[in-house]
Formats: structure tokens, C-alpha cells, sequence
């Protein structure tokens, strides 16, 4: 596998995996990269023991343009630094640079030495310009990644009013809450639904089976739609049978309903938490705890009652029909 430095969408990518407890194989698997490249980067990038995507961004570009003595051999030689922004302003490549340079003086330098002055030194950035080959254009990696993973995505802004404003009943977020890196690979997957805001939740041995998890917790529920995030663990999301919107990348926070419904559950799971620790029974009974406390936004009626008034509503109008 060819060694390439990570790009900025890749850094955010590898923090969100991270955060979702994805070890540095399956890490390496996601990006394309080697387990010892996503290793490094993590080990060398990491401010405080802590992945932060930006700071590893601007850490990296520093030791990027500091490092190796990248074009530091032609700074130090003010003759040869002129020498190259003169000549390279007339049309000439670094390989003629080079060549002429070591003909007519007793200089010697690399063309791949201008090179790396030009790309990788703050005083070359000037000359690119004139740098007859540009190079290849680099693709903006946003989301060629999970467009890779799930296949036909309808994203969040093609989501009906309706749901948006939680006018009806049947309208899903869904996640999970990821696993820590040192425990047993075990994760809850969550739904919750968006208008009354009552949560489901459940065990699933590994990431991968989220899927099997969430059609587990609404197989006995009338669904109308699903929200997700474009983690890779979603990408069978057709066999929940119902409409699927994704978040736009790296924008989880678009199903806050679910981000919010973890974010209790982790008052009573904290995040590093090995859930082999957990039964069945206890994380039912967290569950319905956090389903009978009332919010404001439901006139202070519980999640749980307003839910459960709804499926008498349903199960008495069938019963008519």
C-alpha cells in the first residue's frame, strides 16, 4: 500500500470512528489506509492524549512545512534561492533549474529539492504559479468515503416538513452509542422517536450488527421514516422497509432528538463503559427511567405516556377498521 499523508476530511473521519469506538484495524479498513498509518497519526497528532481533528490538521501542517529540511538548503543559500525565483519566473522547470545551476556555478542541488522548496516551504508558495505542471488536482474527499459505503443516500434537506416539525407520530432518529476501545466490542443502538421522544434501546454484539439491532427495537412499531448519520454500520438501512434521511457529513448534530436521548443515556452509562457489564434488564430499566421523566416541550407529560397514548389511539383504530 502506497503511503499517502492524511488530508483534513480524512483527520475527521478518523476522529469520528474513534469516537464511535472503532479500533485502529477497522480504522485503516474505513480509510483506505494501512492500521500503521491510522496508528501513527493518532500517536503523532494527538494534543494531550486527545484526537482533535483541527489540531491534528494544524499540527501536521506545521511539522509538515518544518520537518525533514524541506527546501532549508536552498533558505540558507541566498545566491541559490534568488537563482530559482529568477529562472522559474522565465518559464524554466526545477529539473533546468538544477541541471543550469550546477553547470555555471559549484552549487548542486535536486530538482526534487526545488520541488520541495516550492511545495513545502512558506518563502516557495509564490513560484507554484509558475510551475508548468500543476499536478493532479486533488478531489474534495468529503464524502467519497461513506458515498462508497451507502449506496443511494437521501439526505436530510429532502426530509418532508412534516418530520421536520414532528407533526406526526412514526418519525425515527436513529444511532448508537459506539463501545470503548479497551472493552468488549458490545454497543447500545438507540431510536427515539421524534415527536413524543421516547427512547428505545438495545444490545448488539458488534458495531456492524446496528442494523439487526434497530429492526429488533421497531418490529413491532408502525414506522413512517428513519434518520441516521452516515456511519458505515447504516449502510444496510433498507431493510428497516421504511423512508431513510441522512444528516449531511459530519453533522450528527441534524438528529438531535437521538444525540440527546445518548446523552442521558450516558448519565447512567458513562462514556468508557464496558457494556458486558450491563444486563439487559438494567439498561431496560435506565431506559425507562429516562422514558418517565416529564419534559416541557410535551406539557409535562412523560415521553412514555404520550407514546403509549398514541399506540391505544392506533390499536383502537384498528380494531374499528
Amino acid at each position: 500500500m502506497r503511503y499517502t499523508h492524511f488530508g483534513k476530511s480524512e483527520r475527521i473521519e478518523l476522529s469520528i470512528l474513534l469516537k464511535r469506538g472503532y479500533s485502529v484495524r477497522e480504522i485503516g479498513r474505513a480509510l483506505k489506509k494501512s492500521p500503521s498509518s491510522a496508528s501513527r497519526e493518532i500517536k503523532f497528532n494527538s494534543v494531550n492524549g486527545i484526537y482533535d481533528p483541527f489540531k491534528a490538521q494544524h499540527k501536521a501542517k506545521v511539522k509538515r512545512l518544518y520537518s525533514k529540511y524541506q527546501g532549508m538548503k536552498i533558505r540558507e543559500n541566498a545566491f541559490m534561492e534568488n537563482y530559482i525565483h529568477e529562472k522559474i519566473k522565465l518559464g524554466w522547470s526545477p529539473e533546468r533549474i538544477a541541471g543550469r545551476l550546477k553547470m555555471e556555478t559549484n552549487h548542486r542541488i535536486s530538482c526534487k529539492a526545488v520541488y520541495k522548496y516550492i511545495h513545502g516551504n512558506p518563502c516557495g508558495y509564490q513560484l507554484r504559479k509558475y510551475l508548468k505542471y500543476q499536478g493532479k488536482k486533488r478531489r474534495n474527499r468529503k464524502e467519497s468515503r461513506w458515498g462508497e459505503i451507502i449506496k443511494n443516500r437521501i439526505f436530510i434537506d429532502q426530509r418532508p416538513v412534516i418530520i421536520n416539525d414532528r407533526l406526526r407520530y412514526g418519525d425515527f432518529e436513529a444511532d448508537t452509542m459506539g463501545r470503548a476501545r479497551s472493552a468488549s466490542s458490545e454497543t447500545l443502538t438507540v431510536v427515539r422517536e421524534r415527536k413524543s421522544r421516547y427512547i428505545m434501546a438495545r444490545k448488539v454484539n458488534q458495531l456492524k450488527f446496528a442494523i439487526d439491532g434497530f429492526k429488533e427495537l421497531l418490529s413491532l412499531i408502525p414506522i413512517k421514516s428513519i434518520t441516521f448519520d452516515n456511519g458505515p454500520e447504516n449502510a444496510r438501512y433498507r431493510e428497516l422497509g421504511a423512508n431513510a434521511y441522512f444528516c449531511d457529513p459530519f453533522s450528527s448534530w441534524q438528529k438531535g432528538s437521538v444525540e440527546n436521548g445518548i446523552g442521558l443515556i450516558r448519565e447512567y452509562i458513562p462514556k468508557k463503559s464496558d457494556l458486558a457489564d450491563y444486563s439487559n434488564d438494567r439498561i431496560s430499566a435506565i431506559i425507562d427511567r429516562i422514558n418517565n421523566i416529564p419534559m416541557k416541550c410535551l406539557g409535562f407529560m412523560t415521553p412514555k405516556e404520550v407514546f403509549e397514548e398514541h399506540c391505544i389511539k392506533i390499536n383502537k383504530e384498528r380494531r374499528c377498521a
